[in-house]
């Protein structure tokens, strides 16, 4: 048997539970999770449903035969192979720590994911990443450049067929025109003391500051730089005997274990962009232990 995952959004109206629960009845499909939001702010409905054919109805037959459902309800629907792996596309500069606990991740099979390249306008990483058998791109970013560079970065972006691409500690801030291109397939993270503590050094500046919680923030990137649609977030507690270094050493941990779980929710359709808010639905059934490794 298949399996499947539907996605749905949509102005909020009666029914749409029932129009969507009969259609997959009528094809043979059987619901093994789903969940639902009903937004009163914005008044937009979200669905995620995972389910299994039990007769063989297959992607393209369930996308063509569903226009009937979607259209009355003016849904935005997808439907995904819950088999398929997200080609992801990484992009680093000189901290490391998200890039190798990615790697780790993606190694053991924590994170179901097609790593298709790195891309870096540093060679810091160049050998670690050719060691583990993936395109390595650099790509040097100046101010002079900076038209120049973003092209390749597209033309690597459509020639690796990349799906989602991960700014894991990448230093550059990409243009209005690259953000709105790729909208909604771009995740950063950063530290969580925006913006209290902008520029070099945060955690020392929350050092000096006794800073009792440090945070990580994982987004979707937008034009407006660190304020896209927040995906993931998480704090760790550290005291005033902790030094400045264990502040740097415990932002890593919390920046890649926040960025992984938000890259899981992207892969596996749990994510919904909702105006400048996401709804972000739990792991289903069968992914929670990969989810939470770490």
């Amino acid at each position: 048997m298949d399996n499947y995952v539907l996605t749905v959004h949509c102005e909020t109206r009666r029914g749409i539970v029932a129009a969507i629960a009969g259609f997959l009845a009528e094809h043979g499909c059987n619901i093994t999770d789903s969940a639902q939001f009903d937004d009163p702010q914005t008044k937009r409905f979200f669905m995620r449903i995972t389910f299994r054919s039990e007769t063989g109805a297959d992607l393209k037959t369930l996308r063509s035969s569903f226009g009937a459902v979607a259209e009355p309800f003016a849904m935005e629907s997808a439907f995904h192979d819950a088999a398929h792996r997200t080609k992801v596309l990484l992009m680093v500069s000189n901290f490391g720590h998200c890039l190798n606990d990615l790697l780790y991740r993606w190694k053991i099979g924590a994170l179901p994911i097609d790593i298709v390249g790195v891309v870096s306008n540093h060679l810091t990483y160049q050998k670690v990443i050719v060691n583990n058998d993936i395109p390595f791109h650099h790509i040097k970013v100046t101010k002079e450049n900076k038209p120049e560079s973003e092209a390749r970065l597209m033309s690597v972006v459509e020639e690796s067929g990349a799906e989602l691409v991960v700014l894991a500690r990448y230093m550059q801030i990409l243009s209005d025109a690259v953000c709105e291109r790729m909208s909604g397939r771009i995740i950063n993270i950063h530290h969580s003391f925006l913006p209290s503590f902008k520029g070099a050094n945060p955690y020392k500046q929350a050092y000096d500051r006794g800073v009792k919680l440090i945070g990580a923030t994982a987004h979707y990137v937008t034009a407006d730089l660190d304020e896209g649609p927040i995906i993931e977030q998480d704090t760790v507690r550290v005291n005033h005997a902790q030094s400045a270094d264990d502040y740097v050493s415990l932002g890593r941990d919390v920046e890649a274990q926040v960025l992984a779980r938000a890259i899981h929710a992207h892969i596996h359709n749990r994510t919904f962009i909702n105006g400048n808010r996401t709804v972000v639905f739990p792991a289903s059934p069968g992914s929670y232990a990969s989810e939470r490794m770490g």
